[in-house]
């Protein structure tokens, strides 16, 4: 940086981790790969019959490495620029300079992308050269791949992936371009510098294909195909920004964080594209037996939908999108299971039924229905978005699942309230459980939101949601004024992960500060040190919310743990095992600080914010807060918060944005530039 400090968002290192796992992957909304991987994937394209399906491992041109013939140890730099969203390699000798750069084009969402560039570094005529190491070859052990005649230069393979993932069910084609790739690259005579560009363009039609990479040899002619990824990338990135004033470690944490989730969103400016959400391991992971096979599960909605609702609602909104269209999977998961409504999978990929490889998971942990609609009350909250309800099938879905928790309860006439019986809850380390809180007040919430909605669109509430949410069992010792996890629970049982503590975030349930700190303080010890790397910074958010900053901070210290060096990876556990690039943990972490130190809070009236951080945190700057089609920017220090509009919605809105203070009742208009509060 000019100052000469290091910029926490370039990730730069003389070596590559020995565990190739821990490289930092490119990826779009469409494809990704992991640095140096010999297969790329295609986000929705699955190979495989339910349990067994998984993402369709397509070779990947990309896989290049660049070598210096003669020289046996040149000096090597390579960098992961999450300000450009690119990766680059750096080689040196005394002769030269080449250096290599990759990326999945952000807005041209088919296209991934390598150049090398090599540049003399004394004045000589000799024939400089550098060597193309490449293992690729046009095989794939889930695509019946044919080879086609070349286009424009470009070898072309397509084929079908091999099984459905449900007997009848799509079986998608992949159509392949790229250019071919030499064994060397020479500079030659009076050439100072040249600068190659390799082009790899993939999709599910010929002629997208084509075209895709039609146009990327046209912004190569013109020497703007990187430019026009690092500009939709910086687009992206000045959009939405998340900086602080406080530990080097904790800066860069934020910025890998954003960068590897940010890669994995729609474009701006594409409504309607075709999304096929977001796995624990993103989309470079997911070949068979990886990362969870690159399902979807509760991670997308609870842990990182709310960070990419509060920059991104149209990004989000495609999340939802991705839930509307398998409704019908979830429907007939529900009959099968001999409930009405519909029953979303623990595990999803292309059809919405369940797909996880042990049927205990998708038979119990079925909280994840009350997760999905949790995610459509925070964008309703959020962006008052009638439309995607009224017309693109939201109300379908909302209505669906609330028949479902309906159809899931039992009335006890001993303790003369519903029980929700024989669950998995979040704490994986139970099943069978009959009335896990987190999951009957997620249900309880669910059914609240399809009443509020039904009374918004003049709908008529059936009394049977009204009656099951009134009347639904919250597990709650009145004595130790705690919330067991389940009925029976013991106080010090070991516990998973993050569960009862989700009560208070994201679910924010009514209770005293005294009940939060007691749910707390009985968790803490009680949960997996090494469990999932969610887990923390939600203890770390609720202790924010008590203002026991310091109990905040040794919470969230915990998730370092599993970070790793150099390019900023996070495992799910932190002794490596589990699932990598694990998207998961980096939401939990975002949110710690995006709606723990902001104390930021959707509700049904307003954006809340009640604001604490740590001793070693001096200012919290948050741009492109996105709500009711305002965007804000919150300055916050310890002495002051200022917030400013930087963008109002294209139609006034009937109620202008106005801060209130609740404490005095005192109102701030806010469209008037910047305020200040104390």
């Amino acid at each position: 940086m000019a100052d000469g400090k290091e910029d926490p968002a370039v990730f730069t290192s003389t070596s590559l981790p020995s565990d190739p796992r821990l490289l930092a992957t490119l990826t779009n909304a469409y494809l990704g790969t992991r640095l140096y991987r010999d297969v790329l994937h295609v986000n929705g394209v699955y190979n495989g019959a339910v349990g067994d399906t998984h993402r369709a491992d397509v070779p990947s041109p990309v896989n290049v490495r660049m070598a210096v013939p003669g020289v046996d140890n040149p000096a090597e730099i390579f960098t992961l620029n999450t300000r450009t969203g690119t990766f680059s390699h750096q080689l040196r000798s005394a002769d030269c300079t080449a250096t290599q750069h990759i990326y999945a084009h952000h807005s041209l969402v088919h296209l991934m992308a390598f150049s090398i560039t090599i540049r003399r570094s004394a004045p000589t005529t000799r024939p400089i050269t550098v060597q193309l190491q490449t293992p690729f070859v046009p095989e794939s052990q889930d695509l019946d791949l044919k080879q086609g005649p070349d286009f424009q230069g470009a070898h072309y393979v397509y084929g079908q992936t091999l099984v459905p993932e449900v007997e009848g069910g799509p079986r998608p084609t992949v159509h392949m371009l790229w250019t071919p790739v030499p064994q060397a690259l020479t500079l030659v005579g009076e050439e100072w510098e040249r600068c190659w560009e390799f082009l790899t363009a993939v999709a599910e039609s010929e002629e997208e294909a084509k075209r895709s990479y039609s146009h990327g040899l046209a912004l190569v002619a013109t020497g703007s195909l990187l430019p026009s990824h690092i500009c939709a990338w910086d687009t992206l990135r000045r959009g939405c920004s998340l900086e602080l004033d406080g530990p080097l470690l904790l800066q860069q944490a934020l910025h890998g964080c954003l960068y590897y989730l940010l890669s994995a969103i729609p474009p701006q400016g594409s409504p309607g594209f075709p999304f096929h959400g977001i796995s624990p391991g993103g989309l470079s992971n997911g070949t068979q037996g990886e990362d969870y096979w690159g399902h979807v599960f509760w991670d997308q909605d609870t842990w990182m939908f709310p960070n990419i609702l509060l920059f991104y609602p149209e990004a989000a909104r495609a999340m939802l999108e991705y839930r509307i269209h398998r409704l019908e999977g979830a429907l007939r998961n529900a009959q099968e299971q001999g409930y009405k409504g519909a029953k979303f999978p623990w595990e999803s990929a292309a059809t919405g039924r369940e797909v996880c490889p042990e049927e205990i998971y998708g038979a119990q942990e079925i909280h994840v229905t009350g997760d999905v609609l949790m995610a459509f009350e925070q964008y309703y909250c959020t962006t008052q978005d009638q439309k995607l309800f009224r017309e693109d099938g939201g109300w379908e879905l909302v209505a669906a699942v609330a028949q479902y928790w309906c159809s899931r309860m039992v009335w006890s006439q001993e303790e003369q309230c519903y029980h929700i019986r024989g669950v998995m809850p979040p704490d994986e380390h139970h099943c069978q459980v009959d009335n896990s809180v987190y999951t009957n007040v997620v249900a309880q919430r669910s059914l609240n939101f399809a009443a509020d909605i039904a009374r918004d669109f003049s709908i008529p509430v059936p009394e049977e949601w009204v009656d099951c949410a009134k009347k639904i069992k919250v597990p709650f010792d009145a004595e130790k004024k705690y919330h067991p996890e389940y009925d029976g629970y013991s106080p010090g049982e070991p516990v998973k992960q993050a569960d009862v503590v989700l009560l208070g975030f994201p679910l924010m349930h009514p209770m005293s500060p005294e009940v939060r700190r007691n749910d707390l303080e009985m968790y803490e010890p009680a949960t997996e040190p090494d469990g999932p790397a969610m887990t923390w910074s939600m203890f770390a958010v609720g202790w924010l919310e008590l203002k026991e900053v310091q109990r905040a901070q040794s919470q969230l210290s915990k998730c370092f743990s599993n970070i790793t060096e150099p390019f900023k990876i996070w495992v799910e556990n932190s002794d490596g095992s589990g699932a990598v690039n694990f998207l998961t943990g980096m939401g939990g972490f975002l949110q710690a600080v995006l709606f723990g130190y902001t104390g930021f809070r959707i509700t049904r009236t307003s954006l809340r914010f009640d604001p604490a951080f740590p001793e070693d945190t001096n200012r919290v700057k948050v741009t492109g807060v996105s709500y009711l089609g305002s965007k804000l920017k919150f300055t916050i220090t310890k002495e002051e918060m200022r917030i400013k509009v930087t963008e109002c919605p294209p139609e006034p809105a009937v109620c202008p944005l106005e801060a209130v203070l609740e404490a005095s009742g005192q109102r701030f208009p806010l469209p008037a530039g910047t305020v200040s509060l104390p």
